[in-house]
């Protein structure tokens, strides 16, 4: 290796005054900088010294109110990062107590952050989870009484506006304790039924609410109370009370039942596992759309399987093949066949996915599995199907396609280029003059079109059908 290359042990070799001399220059005019720099010469001191400075940066961020757009957040996400790296490293080995207090100081900054910034991309919120998940790592080894951490978290999860304290009763379940989740349960029920103070009310005033004031916060109160007590089960393992939060009707909603039976698949109790899954898959066949089927089916499955009831796993499994396609279902149900049986079975499948009423899902599937002479023959033999809007179904068949079967790939990135050209999509112009330029390049690999016509064939035809789109042809190559 070269002893220039930029690398820690070549810059060792420098010495410690040239690199003073380098890490000033660096720094200069880079606020951030200057911060990380006085982070490292604090953390030489001893972590009271960082600790006292964490706090000062803390108050800054506390105090900040300039809107910070998309091109800044990413060095906003770097300075807490940083934040948070130094409590991990610097303190919390040696002082878990004052670690815990910053880290909780830390997500206390969220709402003066969030409402500063846009996060639909996560980022911010991704940092403030990694906090929670170091107060995971931390809470064990905390000194502070039992009782007063259960009215911290209480009073955490209750204002925490932006999820920021999410998770926080799994991490510090272990610091609380029994005695401790014990007395978060109770003070919880307390706070859910006592009358709403004027700050929780003044929350919910003026914003064009239906229901009064008193009633918003009622109904806030009582689901984050449905959510604690969640927790606090799960933390204790008993299922029972994590139950009784739902009554009979809402154990059968395809968004609770899962839940509600995993949780009994863990306990060992597989045979109330599959009532109330078995009861949500009957109350969910009855509507039109059924959103959380997966979940609903993973945990059927398992309790079928761990009932030893294979033959009606098999049923189901290749029942759920039949209706959507999955993959993953005809997998399990081939593992489940004799050896040489889901030989034939798979043939039977491939079979039946190449005439599956719906052309996207079909070609998905068998490009997927991967079967792809099965999709470039379906391909060309159901052409006329074709949907030219599905865009990412067909960029990804025909990419995947264009090779051994250019003739298939073709043919579908033609009918991306005549949905978008028909339907006057100009904003799709630069991509499916791309699909054109990709289908001239394959021309030569076509022996035989059948009865498709060949390139020029085609050309000529989008030309005196599309011609006056003259924003599509300045794109595409002479």
């Amino acid at each position: 290796m070269s002893k220039k290359t930029l690398n820690q042990a070549n810059l060792e070799k420098l010495g410690a005054e040239k690199l003073a001399a380098l890490v000033m220059d660096l720094v200069q005019g880079s606020a951030a900088l200057q911060r990380r720099a006085r982070m490292e010469l604090s953390a030489a001191q001893g972590p009271r010294e960082v600790a006292a400075d964490l706090r000062k940066r803390f108050a800054s961020l506390r105090r900040a109110a300039s809107f910070v757009d998309w091109r800044k957040q990413r060095a906003l996400v770097k300075d807490l990062e940083d934040l948070l790296g130094m409590i991990e490293t610097t303190i919390a080995p040696q002082d878990p107590d004052e670690a815990f207090e910053l880290l909780w100081s830390f997500l206390q900054l969220a709402p003066a952050i969030y409402e500063r910034t846009d996060d639909s991309n996560g980022a911010v919120g991704g940092v403030m989870s990694d906090a929670v998940d170091l107060i995971a790592a931390i809470s064990p080894r905390n000194s502070q009484d039992r009782t007063a951490l259960a009215e911290r978290v209480l009073d955490a999860v209750a204002d925490a506006g932006y999820g920021e304290f999410d998770g926080i009763i799994p991490a510090t379940a272990e610091a609380l304790g029994h005695d401790g989740l014990e007395h978060l349960k109770r003070i919880t029920q307390a706070w859910t039924e006592a009358p709403p103070t004027e700050h929780e009310l003044e929350q919910y005033r003026g914003h064009g609410l239906r229901s009064s004031a008193e009633d918003s916060v009622r109904r806030n109160k009582q689901a984050t109370r449905s959510i604690i007590l969640a927790d606090i089960a799960d933390a204790q393992g008993d299922v029972d009370a994590y139950m009784a939060r739902y009554s009979e009707e809402q154990l059968t909603y395809g968004t609770i039942a899962p839940d509600v039976a995993r949780r009994l698949l863990d306990a060992g109790r597989v045979d109330e596992a599959f009532d109330i899954v078995t009861r949500a898959r009957a109350a969910e066949d009855g509507k039109s759309f059924r959103m959380f089927r997966h979940d609903l089916d993973a945990v059927f499955e398992e309790c079928l399987e761990r009932q030893g009831k294979t033959e009606d796993l098999k049923v189901h499994l290749w029942e759920t093949f039949e209706q959507t396609l999955s993959a993953t279902s005809l997998r399990k149900y081939l593992k489940l066949l004799p050896d040489f049986d889901d030989i034939e079975a798979e043939e039977a499948a491939l079979n039946f996915a190449e005439a599956y009423p719906h052309l996207g899902a079909a070609i998905s599937f068998l490009v997927d599995w991967p079967s792809h002479h099965r999709a470039a023959r379906t391909v060309v033999a159901r052409a006329d199907g074709l949907d030219g809007n599905s865009y990412h179904t067909l960029t990804t068949a025909a990419d995947a396609l264009e090779v051994e079967h250019p003739l298939a790939a073709t043919l579908m990135r033609r009918a991306m280029v005549l949905d978008t050209l028909t339907g006057g999509k100009s904003k799709r112009y630069r991509h499916v003059a791309r699909h054109l330029a990709e289908c001239r390049s394959r021309d030569a690999a076509i022996e035989d079109y059948g009865d498709f016509p060949p390139h020029a064939q085609f050309l000529e035809a989008l030309k005196q059908d599309h011609g006056r789109k003259h924003g599509f042809w300045r794109l595409v190559d002479p």
